[in-house]
Protein backbone atom coordinates (compact mmCIF):
# COMPACT_ATOMS: atom_id res chain seq x y z
CA UNK A 1 0.00 0.00 0.00
CA UNK A 2 1.02 3.54 -0.75
CA UNK A 3 0.52 6.92 0.42
CA UNK A 4 1.71 10.56 0.32
CA UNK A 5 2.10 12.00 3.56
CA UNK A 6 2.21 15.98 3.97
CA UNK A 7 4.64 15.74 6.79
CA UNK A 8 8.18 14.37 6.73
CA UNK A 9 8.14 12.95 10.53
CA UNK A 10 5.33 10.06 8.99
CA UNK A 11 7.29 9.09 6.04
CA UNK A 12 9.50 6.00 5.76
CA UNK A 13 10.17 7.02 1.97
CA UNK A 14 11.05 10.51 0.97
CA UNK A 15 11.74 11.83 -3.11
CA UNK A 16 11.62 15.26 -4.69
CA UNK A 17 8.28 17.05 -5.40
CA UNK A 18 7.34 18.67 -8.67
CA UNK A 19 7.83 17.49 -11.87
CA UNK A 20 8.03 13.37 -12.30
CA UNK A 21 10.16 11.42 -13.91
CA UNK A 22 10.79 7.81 -14.36
CA UNK A 23 13.58 7.61 -11.94
CA UNK A 24 12.15 7.89 -8.49
CA UNK A 25 8.07 6.97 -9.45
CA UNK A 26 9.98 3.68 -9.88
CA UNK A 27 12.19 3.64 -7.17
CA UNK A 28 8.68 4.59 -5.43
CA UNK A 29 7.11 1.53 -6.95
CA UNK A 30 9.91 -0.62 -5.95
CA UNK A 31 9.87 0.57 -2.55
CA UNK A 32 5.94 -0.41 -2.19
CA UNK A 33 7.07 -4.20 -3.47
CA UNK A 34 9.94 -4.07 -1.26
CA UNK A 35 9.03 -2.85 1.93
CA UNK A 36 4.82 -3.64 1.52
CA UNK A 37 3.99 -0.44 3.50
CA UNK A 38 5.06 3.08 2.07
CA UNK A 39 4.40 6.17 2.83
CA UNK A 40 6.07 9.02 1.06
CA UNK A 41 6.76 12.51 1.51
CA UNK A 42 7.57 14.60 -1.62
CA UNK A 43 9.75 18.07 -1.19
CA UNK A 44 12.14 20.33 -2.74
CA UNK A 45 14.58 19.69 -0.03
CA UNK A 46 16.18 17.63 2.01
CA UNK A 47 18.98 16.83 3.89
CA UNK A 48 19.75 13.10 3.96
CA UNK A 49 22.15 13.03 6.82
CA UNK A 50 19.35 14.53 8.79
CA UNK A 51 16.70 11.81 8.38
CA UNK A 52 17.04 8.68 10.25
CA UNK A 53 18.41 5.62 8.84
CA UNK A 54 15.24 3.62 8.33
CA UNK A 55 14.02 6.00 5.95
CA UNK A 56 14.60 5.50 2.19
CA UNK A 57 15.48 9.16 0.68
CA UNK A 58 16.44 8.67 -3.02
CA UNK A 59 17.01 11.16 -5.93
CA UNK A 60 17.39 13.92 -3.55
CA UNK A 61 19.33 14.82 -0.50
CA UNK A 62 22.45 13.45 -1.80
CA UNK A 63 22.80 10.53 0.03
CA UNK A 64 23.51 6.38 -1.03
CA UNK A 65 20.83 6.80 -3.05
CA UNK A 66 21.01 9.84 -5.39
CA UNK A 67 22.73 10.25 -8.31
CA UNK A 68 23.33 14.28 -8.28
CA UNK A 69 26.59 13.98 -7.33
CA UNK A 70 29.69 15.12 -9.21
CA UNK A 71 31.13 11.43 -8.47
CA UNK A 72 27.97 9.23 -9.12
CA UNK A 73 28.40 5.80 -9.29
CA UNK A 74 28.86 4.41 -12.44
CA UNK A 75 28.15 0.85 -14.27
CA UNK A 76 30.70 -1.31 -16.16
CA UNK A 77 29.77 -0.02 -19.56
CA UNK A 78 29.54 3.69 -18.50
CA UNK A 79 25.71 4.17 -17.82
CA UNK A 80 25.85 6.55 -14.41
CA UNK A 81 23.15 4.97 -12.05
CA UNK A 82 20.05 6.86 -11.04
CA UNK A 83 18.21 6.35 -7.81
CA UNK A 84 16.21 3.34 -8.82
CA UNK A 85 19.51 1.53 -9.90
CA UNK A 86 20.90 2.31 -6.96
CA UNK A 87 18.00 1.21 -5.07
CA UNK A 88 18.36 -2.29 -7.34
CA UNK A 89 21.38 -2.46 -6.52
CA UNK A 90 21.09 -2.02 -2.86
CA UNK A 91 18.25 -4.29 -2.26
CA UNK A 92 17.27 -6.14 -5.83
CA UNK A 93 19.03 -9.51 -4.44
CA UNK A 94 17.05 -9.51 -1.19
CA UNK A 95 14.23 -8.75 -2.78
CA UNK A 96 14.22 -11.45 -5.62
CA UNK A 97 15.18 -13.86 -2.93
CA UNK A 98 11.89 -12.62 -0.52
CA UNK A 99 10.20 -13.55 -3.48
CA UNK A 100 11.22 -16.82 -3.80
CA UNK A 101 12.23 -16.96 -7.06
CA UNK A 102 15.17 -19.37 -7.68
CA UNK A 103 17.86 -18.02 -10.33
CA UNK A 104 18.35 -14.94 -8.14
CA UNK A 105 21.57 -13.65 -9.15
CA UNK A 106 20.51 -14.39 -13.37
CA UNK A 107 17.67 -12.55 -12.24
CA UNK A 108 18.98 -9.62 -10.50
CA UNK A 109 21.35 -8.81 -13.30
CA UNK A 110 19.07 -9.22 -16.45
CA UNK A 111 16.89 -6.81 -14.52
CA UNK A 112 18.88 -4.10 -14.63
CA UNK A 113 20.23 -4.61 -18.03
CA UNK A 114 16.41 -4.73 -19.46
CA UNK A 115 14.19 -2.27 -17.56
CA UNK A 116 16.54 -0.50 -15.07
CA UNK A 117 19.47 0.77 -16.89
CA UNK A 118 17.58 2.46 -19.55
CA UNK A 119 15.71 4.48 -16.95
CA UNK A 120 19.27 5.28 -15.31
CA UNK A 121 20.43 6.28 -18.73
CA UNK A 122 16.84 8.41 -19.96
CA UNK A 123 17.77 10.07 -16.13
CA UNK A 124 21.19 10.94 -16.66
CA UNK A 125 20.95 12.36 -20.06
CA UNK A 126 22.61 9.44 -21.18
CA UNK A 127 19.32 8.03 -24.01
CA UNK A 128 21.47 7.89 -27.18
CA UNK A 129 19.66 9.72 -30.55
CA UNK A 130 17.19 7.22 -31.82
CA UNK A 131 16.91 8.29 -35.54
CA UNK A 132 13.32 7.59 -36.86
CA UNK A 133 10.55 9.35 -38.88
CA UNK A 134 8.40 8.85 -36.20
CA UNK A 135 7.91 9.93 -32.27
CA UNK A 136 9.35 7.15 -30.53
CA UNK A 137 8.19 7.36 -26.98
CA UNK A 138 10.35 5.50 -24.18
CA UNK A 139 9.22 4.35 -20.63
CA UNK A 140 10.22 7.72 -19.55
CA UNK A 141 8.09 9.59 -21.53
CA UNK A 142 5.07 7.45 -20.77
CA UNK A 143 5.62 8.65 -17.06
CA UNK A 144 5.88 12.29 -18.20
CA UNK A 145 2.10 11.87 -19.05
CA UNK A 146 1.27 11.47 -16.11
CA UNK A 147 2.77 15.40 -14.85
CA UNK A 148 -0.47 17.37 -14.52
CA UNK A 149 -1.03 18.85 -17.88
CA UNK A 150 -2.02 22.21 -18.51
CA UNK A 151 -5.33 23.66 -17.96
CA UNK A 152 -6.18 19.40 -16.77
CA UNK A 153 -6.13 21.13 -12.69
CA UNK A 154 -5.35 17.80 -12.00
CA UNK A 155 -3.70 17.12 -8.86
CA UNK A 156 0.36 16.36 -8.47
CA UNK A 157 0.20 13.79 -5.80
CA UNK A 158 -3.21 11.86 -7.46
CA UNK A 159 -0.96 12.10 -10.89
CA UNK A 160 2.17 10.75 -9.33
CA UNK A 161 0.33 7.81 -7.34
CA UNK A 162 -1.16 6.94 -10.98
CA UNK A 163 2.04 7.01 -12.06
CA UNK A 164 3.42 4.78 -9.74
CA UNK A 165 0.89 2.12 -9.82
CA UNK A 166 1.49 1.91 -13.65
CA UNK A 167 5.19 1.38 -12.91
CA UNK A 168 4.10 -0.99 -9.99
CA UNK A 169 2.24 -2.77 -12.61
CA UNK A 170 5.72 -2.71 -15.28
CA UNK A 171 7.66 -4.56 -12.33
CA UNK A 172 5.72 -7.28 -11.71
CA UNK A 173 5.58 -8.12 -15.11
CA UNK A 174 9.24 -7.59 -15.50
CA UNK A 175 9.68 -10.16 -12.60
CA UNK A 176 7.76 -12.89 -14.48
CA UNK A 177 8.85 -11.92 -18.05
CA UNK A 178 12.86 -12.33 -16.58
CA UNK A 179 11.91 -15.44 -14.59
CA UNK A 180 10.71 -17.23 -17.64
CA UNK A 181 13.44 -15.72 -19.48
CA UNK A 182 16.36 -17.26 -17.38
CA UNK A 183 14.39 -20.40 -17.21
CA UNK A 184 14.31 -20.43 -21.50
CA UNK A 185 17.69 -18.88 -21.95
CA UNK A 186 19.02 -21.96 -19.71
CA UNK A 187 16.79 -24.58 -22.42
CA UNK A 188 18.17 -22.91 -25.36
CA UNK A 189 21.67 -23.13 -24.10
CA UNK A 190 21.16 -26.82 -23.41
CA UNK A 191 20.17 -27.31 -26.87
CA UNK A 192 23.13 -25.54 -28.51
CA UNK A 193 25.82 -27.33 -26.75
CA UNK A 194 24.83 -30.29 -28.66
CA UNK A 195 25.07 -28.85 -32.14
CA UNK A 196 28.17 -28.67 -33.44
CA UNK A 197 27.89 -25.19 -35.25
CA UNK A 198 27.14 -26.12 -39.17
CA UNK A 199 23.41 -26.28 -38.48
CA UNK A 200 21.10 -23.59 -40.90
CA UNK A 201 18.20 -24.14 -38.67
CA UNK A 202 16.67 -25.27 -35.20
CA UNK A 203 13.68 -26.83 -34.40
CA UNK A 204 12.34 -26.30 -30.98
CA UNK A 205 9.69 -28.27 -28.81
CA UNK A 206 8.31 -25.45 -27.55
CA UNK A 207 8.64 -21.71 -28.05
CA UNK A 208 11.29 -19.92 -26.11
CA UNK A 209 12.99 -16.71 -25.86
CA UNK A 210 15.50 -17.80 -28.26
CA UNK A 211 17.02 -14.69 -29.77
CA UNK A 212 19.39 -13.59 -27.80
CA UNK A 213 21.14 -16.39 -26.45
CA UNK A 214 21.21 -17.25 -30.11
CA UNK A 215 22.90 -14.38 -31.03
CA UNK A 216 25.23 -14.21 -28.29
CA UNK A 217 26.62 -17.97 -28.83
CA UNK A 218 29.37 -19.01 -31.28
CA UNK A 219 27.55 -22.15 -32.21
CA UNK A 220 24.45 -20.11 -33.64
CA UNK A 221 26.51 -18.89 -35.90
CA UNK A 222 25.24 -20.53 -38.88
CA UNK A 223 21.95 -20.42 -38.28
CA UNK A 224 19.16 -18.92 -40.73
CA UNK A 225 15.74 -19.90 -39.17
CA UNK A 226 14.11 -21.12 -36.06
CA UNK A 227 10.93 -22.95 -35.93
CA UNK A 228 8.58 -23.71 -33.15
CA UNK A 229 4.99 -24.92 -32.12
CA UNK A 230 2.64 -21.57 -33.30
CA UNK A 231 0.21 -20.72 -30.98
CA UNK A 232 -2.21 -20.65 -33.81
CA UNK A 233 -1.72 -24.33 -34.72
CA UNK A 234 1.45 -25.64 -37.26
CA UNK A 235 4.45 -24.22 -36.74
CA UNK A 236 5.88 -21.02 -36.95
CA UNK A 237 8.98 -20.66 -38.97
CA UNK A 238 11.41 -17.35 -38.16
CA UNK A 239 14.29 -15.70 -39.66
CA UNK A 240 17.43 -14.99 -37.26
CA UNK A 241 18.89 -11.16 -37.01
CA UNK A 242 22.59 -10.75 -38.43
CA UNK A 243 23.30 -9.20 -34.82
CA UNK A 244 21.65 -8.15 -31.86
CA UNK A 245 22.51 -4.55 -33.05
CA UNK A 246 21.72 -5.14 -36.87
CA UNK A 247 18.05 -6.58 -37.36
CA UNK A 248 18.12 -7.65 -41.08
CA UNK A 249 17.50 -11.09 -41.69
CA UNK A 250 20.82 -13.57 -42.22
CA UNK A 251 18.21 -14.70 -45.06
CA UNK A 252 15.16 -13.86 -46.14
CA UNK A 253 12.48 -15.94 -47.37
CA UNK A 254 11.63 -16.09 -51.21
CA UNK A 255 10.70 -12.78 -52.68
CA UNK A 256 8.36 -14.64 -54.46
CA UNK A 257 6.56 -15.84 -50.98
CA UNK A 258 6.03 -12.49 -49.33
CA UNK A 259 2.33 -11.39 -48.51
CA UNK A 260 0.87 -14.33 -49.85
CA UNK A 261 -1.49 -17.66 -47.94
CA UNK A 262 -3.66 -20.74 -48.27
CA UNK A 263 -3.21 -22.55 -52.08
CA UNK A 264 -1.71 -19.81 -53.70
CA UNK A 265 1.23 -19.69 -51.48
CA UNK A 266 1.63 -23.56 -51.85
CA UNK A 267 1.45 -23.17 -55.68
CA UNK A 268 4.05 -20.13 -55.78
CA UNK A 269 6.38 -22.33 -53.39
CA UNK A 270 5.32 -26.06 -54.40
CA UNK A 271 5.37 -26.90 -50.56
CA UNK A 272 2.15 -28.77 -49.16
CA UNK A 273 1.11 -26.68 -46.36
CA UNK A 274 2.88 -23.90 -46.48
CA UNK A 275 0.03 -21.57 -44.85
CA UNK A 276 0.96 -17.98 -44.81
CA UNK A 277 5.03 -16.05 -45.66
CA UNK A 278 4.26 -12.39 -43.93
CA UNK A 279 4.93 -9.20 -46.63
CA UNK A 280 7.94 -8.36 -44.67
CA UNK A 281 9.40 -11.75 -45.11
CA UNK A 282 10.32 -12.53 -41.13
CA UNK A 283 8.07 -15.45 -40.85
CA UNK A 284 6.31 -17.90 -42.06
CA UNK A 285 3.20 -20.40 -40.81
CA UNK A 286 3.50 -24.45 -41.84
CA UNK A 287 0.86 -26.92 -41.27
CA UNK A 288 2.70 -29.37 -39.57
CA UNK A 289 6.51 -30.46 -39.05
CA UNK A 290 6.61 -32.12 -42.28
CA UNK A 291 5.94 -28.82 -44.03
CA UNK A 292 8.98 -27.53 -41.80
CA UNK A 293 10.98 -30.05 -43.34
CA UNK A 294 10.06 -29.28 -46.74
CA UNK A 295 10.44 -25.55 -46.36
CA UNK A 296 14.51 -26.14 -45.15
CA UNK A 297 15.10 -28.37 -47.89
CA UNK A 298 14.26 -25.42 -50.24
CA UNK A 299 15.96 -22.99 -48.97
CA UNK A 300 18.64 -23.93 -46.56
CA UNK A 301 21.50 -25.49 -49.72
Amino acid sequence: MIKIVDSINEANCITHSGTMHADEVFSTAFLELYLGDVKVFRTSNVDSTEVNDSVFVYDIGRGKFDHHQNDALKRENGIIYAAFGLLWKELGKDFLKKQEFDNVDEMFLAIDKDLIEAIDADDNGQFPKIEANYKVKTLSGVIKLFNPSYEAFQSESEQFLKAVNLAKTIIEEELLYINGKVIADKKVQEILDECDGSEKYLILDEYLPYEEVLLNHEKAANVLFVAFPSNRGGYAVKTLPKSVEDKTARLEFPEEWKGLTGTELEEVSGIKGLRFCHSARFIINCENIDTVYEVFAKICK
